[in-house]
């Protein structure tokens, strides 16, 4: 019954999604107060409706109620509570689910939190926001209804997948739906606007929020991803260049274009154009994860589903808002005329070479990861582009981007002085010098990736430092900084933040050192100073898996660092085998250690491995999330009724 009721209101839902995609925006062409008003509840009725459906869902997987098929598919009595609850996202029905709640979420806020929107744009924005609700519903309900039924249905089910099995995942999707989906109020925000024919210096500060929240849920969800795969798929690499990992980096990397992008609408009536054509290709790059996750084009550890109909049905979503956004776009060319007239050394233009940066190394990652499908379709040759490449292609760019940070984060707006800025970094940059030189000196002739990339992380820290210093002046500076606005706070520990972790990745990839070897109980093996002994290894039974454990002592100059458990686990349900890395932690270091199959000759196989700065890498992950967070909370965005003009706001009927 209760499944029946999450399939009644998702249906509902959808009859609801298209009346407040249609209204609302007839209520804004003909100035209907009423019509326009229907949006709000509309869009509450819409977030109730789906929460109803995806809460009823939720209770089929606690209960383990086999006799829907979805639960059946993707979990287990024995299965832990809490992967009971995941395994409603750990699937490709229940995942779309998701999506769709988190759209009306959205909606929902903008309607609770949109007050100091004019009226015309506000019904309009929850407009085609509710339009890719009712298109992802019908998606749903036509081709991956997660609601149907088994008769008689099974005494138990065929267990979730156990790489899932595992708290990073549980909440790496959710983190991740919030800010693939969260960037589609900034495409309505766009959308909106185009519509309405006006894009100013309001629009930009109201699109802001909702693009940085957007951000940094995506960040989250990026950083808790690639620490899953760090520590769970016993490999020890943090990021693969996986078609999947690269679907939520480039949007990520485009709506980091699109929050600075937003800044100089906001400040300079500038870059107008640039900001609405990032709103509309940042979504459409999350409506390309979708479809490369859920089409089977390409193979994928990450991939949910290999069936070509939902392929071509999101395709399809992809093309009519993508192409019908970018033709609206065209049309509206006339009223994205920049107002701000700024010179070659300026904030401006250093945003400006920001956003080209971002963009082409988006695209250089989009080139890598269909490239492969493109040879395949149009020279028949089957090939692969590897981590090799993306390096080569993608670093070169993201130096760039790091070198010229600290600058145009201080340049004034219109225009400025280069050399009086530099001469205020020339402390960060003298300190980053040393960093790195310090680095190649102690590096015992390997290559300059460490060092530069310790260069970089310093340069960027040094920089963020040196421009909230600057803001104050003599016995006031202390005082100044205090009061500064959590926005410029937050842009300096999100820039440092990106130091750390560019740091991290440099230390990682240039210093790490790894041991693979057999060996039996009681025997022992060095790697960068430590020693690492096996006592022996044990067979032990899980909730819902059985593992072979390793009981390892790490120690260094003969004091005891810590007790390491490895373990192999097999989950005798699914039939599958995971790793499940020991990993000791510091902040300069891991040392990660690795149990493997038994030996013909006796002993188990071990992989071990130094991992200098790890922990720099997520470490500044958090700080960028820190940083949004710190700008979000800034009063000017909560307070949006302050960026109205004294005038109406009247918008300009669609022709």
């Amino acid at each position: 019954m209760v499944a029946e009721l999450g399939h009644f209101t998702l249906i509902l839902g959808f009859v609801v999604a298209i009346f407040v995609a249609v209204i609302p925006l007839v209520g804004a062409y003909k100035r209907w107060p009423g019509w326009m008003r229907f949006s709000e509840p509309g869009s509450n009725a819409l977030f109730l409706l789906t929460a109803t459906s995806f809460g009823a869902l939720t209770y089929a997987f606690v209960v383990s109620d086999f006799s829907v098929k979805l639960v059946w598919m993707n979990s287990h009595t024995a299965k832990p509570m809490l992967y009971k609850i995941t395994g409603v996202w750990g699937n490709h029905e229940g995942s779309m689910l998701l999506w769709v709640l988190i759209l009306t979420l959205f909606g929902a806020m903008a309607a609770w939190f949109g007050n100091g929107l004019p009226p015309t744009l506000k019904a309009r924005i929850l407009a085609v926001q509710a339009s890719i609700t009712a298109a992802f519903m019908a998606f749903v309900l036509f081709t991956s209804n997660p609601f149907l039924r088994l008769d008689p249905a099974p005494l138990n089910g065929k267990d979730l997948n156990p790489l899932l099995q595992d708290p990073g995942l549980a909440f790496h999707p959710p983190f991740l739906y919030l800010g693939y989906v969260g960037l589609s109020m900034a495409f309505s925000f766009a959308v909106a606007a185009l519509i309405e024919g006006r894009v100013d210096a309001a629009w930009g500060r109201w699109v802001r929020p909702w693009t940085l929240a957007a951000w940094i849920f995506l960040t989250i969800g990026i950083g808790l991803g690639s620490w899953w795969a760090y520590y769970e798929l016993g490999w020890g690499g943090f990021w693969f260049w996986d078609p999947v990992e690269n679907a939520s980096f480039m949007p990520w990397l485009l709506a980091v274009a699109l929050l600075h992008s937003a800044i100089v609408v906001e400040k300079r009536e500038s870059l107008k154009s640039w900001t609405i054509l990032l709103a509309i290709i940042a979504f459409s790059f999350s409506l390309l994860g979708a479809f490369i996750t859920r089409s089977g084009i390409i193979t994928s550890v990450h991939a949910f589903a290999t069936d070509p109909e939902r392929g071509v049905f999101l395709l399809l979503i992809m093309g009519v808002f993508t192409g019908g956004a970018l033709v609206l776009y065209a049309a509206r060319a006339g009223v994205m005329e920049a107002k701000g007239v700024f010179g070659v050394v300026s904030r401006e233009s250093a945003l400006v070479m920001n956003n080209i940066l971002l963009a082409v190394s988006a695209f250089v990652v989009f080139i890598g990861t269909l490239w492969p499908l493109f040879s395949e379709m149009f020279f028949e040759r089957k090939l692969s582009v590897g981590a090799p490449w993306f390096n080569a292609s993608f670093t070169p760019l993201m130096v760039l981007l790091g070198l010229i940070l600290p600058l145009g984060a201080m340049l004034p707006w219109k225009r400025g002085k280069i050399g009086r800025v530099a001469a205020q970094l020339r402390i960060a940059f003298v300190f980053a010098v040393a960093v790195g030189a310090l680095f190649w000196a102690i590096q015992t002739g390997r290559s300059a990736l460490g060092p530069v990339g310790l260069f970089l992380g310093a340069w960027l820290i040094g920089g963020a430092v040196t421009d909230l210093l600057s803001r104050g002046r003599g016995g006031e500076k202390l005082s100044r900084l205090l009061r500064l606005p959590r926005a410029d706070w937050g842009k300096a520990v999100a820039h440092a933040g990106l130091g750390v972790t560019m740091a991290g990745i440099a230390g990682l990839l240039a210093w790490e050192q790894e041991d693979i070897r057999v060996l039996k109980n009681g025997e022992s093996l060095e790697l960068a100073g430590y020693t690492v002994l096996l006592n022996g290894v044990e067979q032990i039974e899980g909730p819902n898996y059985l593992s072979t454990m390793g009981d390892v002592t790490l120690s260094k100059n003969g004091r005891v660092v810590s007790t390491l458990h490895p373990e192999k686990r097999v989950y005798p349900v699914a039939a599958m085998p995971t790793t499940e890395a020991a990993i000791d932690i510091g902040f300069f270091r891991d040392v990660y250690v690795v149990v493997g199959d038994a030996q013909e000759g006796g002993g188990w196989a071990f992989r071990t491995y130094y991992k200098p700065l790890a922990n720099w890498i997520w470490g500044g992950a958090i700080l960028m999330a820190l940083g949004g967070a710190l700008s979000l909370s800034d009063r000017r965005y909560r307070v949006a009724a302050g960026a109205r003009r004294a005038t109406p706001v009247r918008g300009v009927p669609a022709e």
